[in-house]
């Protein structure tokens, strides 16, 4: 007799880390690749990060910590808000996660039950839906539009058949770029309160911005749960460290599921980045090279045909309608990465009705990747190669 598989192991994959697959085996056979598929910094973390790294090996401070996390690493967090935000943040409101991931788990397990439901814009990072999907929490796609930015609004909550009992944004936000203004997240977040939804704010992009500031929930809301990573901005994808902002009341559930969960975030991670929030320096130089690559895609794109692009206010993503050329982004992305060897990832994987005529674009690369993938897909798409509209 067959042993089943858990329904909740049935979700739908991280497409994007299928394509990083795919790249990879095609690199491994030889063949060149230009990685605009994810979304992952080509520099490495910064050198007093690396340093302090090195120190804590040398040391024996590597065992087990607390499972919110170390207290420098949650006090420099918390001068962080201070010095960035102007936000007097208690460092007992801070928890150190095992990536953003850790922070999305915690904060939907501590917040809501099964068979709650938690609106999110599409498109949007599909790990939200899935991991939602996995808890058995309902996830409640709001089909946002250029219009409203590819952001959540009020109207689309209210709008819903039925009430929910949280809301995810993320400014900037993953595919697309797009970022709240201050006002606009404060009316989403006081629509919130007056609702009883709790609202998730993703910030894990913040510091990668092009013309403006990002502004956190924690300056509109009271009860806003914040995740925030040192994977994006500082440059650590690997390290596996993020960190969460929860209320007063939440702090406990959180350290208890923490503690069966994780048991605690990489110490060695924990230790050397505390040294991260000294960087600046280092960190705004690589943001001035995803500002570059954007010009050279913004002024790319379109010579390739790609003129339908969302605002990328922040983070390091263009979001292209490739409807005109495809309706199936999957496969169209299938074809770029075989016949050019140019990975990108389709955007179906952000949004399941209608992302089948869009791509993303990642420019967290290096500068002369970015330059010559632009040439490769302009020549593909200028060529027989190109795919017409089904």
């Amino acid at each position: 007799m067959a042993l089943k598989v858990a329904r909740r192991g049935t979700i739908p994959p991280f497409i994007v880390m299928d394509v990083m697959r795919a790249a990879n085996a095609r690199e491994a056979e030889g063949a060149s690749v230009r990685h605009l598929e994810v979304g992952q910094p080509s520099t490495p973390a910064p050198a007093a990060v690396i340093a302090a790294a090195r120190t804590a090996l040398e040391s024996d401070v590597l065992g087990y910590t607390e499972a919110l996390g170390i207290a420098p690493l949650r006090a420099r967090i918390a001068r962080h808000y201070a010095e960035t935000y102007g936000f007097d943040l208690p460092a007992e409101r801070v928890v150190a996660t095992t990536g953003s991931s850790g922070g999305f788990l915690l904060s939907f397990l501590a917040a809501f039950d099964e068979g709650d439901r938690v609106a999110l814009a599409d498109p949007g990072y599909p790990a939200y839906r899935n991991i939602l999907t996995a808890l058995g929490i309902e996830a409640v796609c709001l089909p946002a539009t250029a219009e409203t930015r590819f952001q959540p609004t009020v109207d689309l909550l209210a709008a819903l058949d039925r009430p929910v009992d949280g809301l995810i944004v993320a400014s900037p936000s993953n595919p697309t770029g797009t970022m709240l203004s201050r006002d606009d997240l404060a009316v989403l977040a006081a629509y919130c309160a007056e609702a009883g939804i709790r609202l998730v704010s993703d910030e894990i992009y913040h510091g990668i911005t092009y013309g403006q500031d990002a502004t956190t929930a924690l300056a509109v809301s009271d009860t806003a749960i914040v995740i925030n990573s040192f994977s994006k901005y500082y440059s650590m994808t690997g390290w596996r460290l993020g960190w969460m902002v929860v209320p007063d009341d939440m702090v406990r559930a959180v350290e208890c599921l923490a503690q069966n969960l994780f048991i605690s975030p990489p110490s060695l991670s924990q230790h050397a980045g505390v040294a991260a929030f000294d960087c600046g320096a280092e960190l705004d130089a690589n943001v001035a090279r995803y500002a570059r690559n954007r010009e050279i895609l913004l002024a790319e794109l379109p010579k390739a045909g790609l003129t339908r692009l969302a605002p990328a206010d922040g983070a390091f993503y263009l979001y292209a309608d490739v409807s005109h050329l495809t309706n199936d982004s999957r496969q169209f992305c299938q074809r770029l990465l075989r016949e050019t060897g140019i990975a990108a990832t389709p955007g179906v994987d952000f949004d399941r009705d209608r992302g089948h005529g869009y791509v993303r674009f990642s420019f967290a690369g290096a500068t002369e990747e970015i330059e010559a993938a632009a040439q490769g897909l302009r020549a593909w798409l200028a060529g027989a190669g190109a795919p017409a509209a089904d």
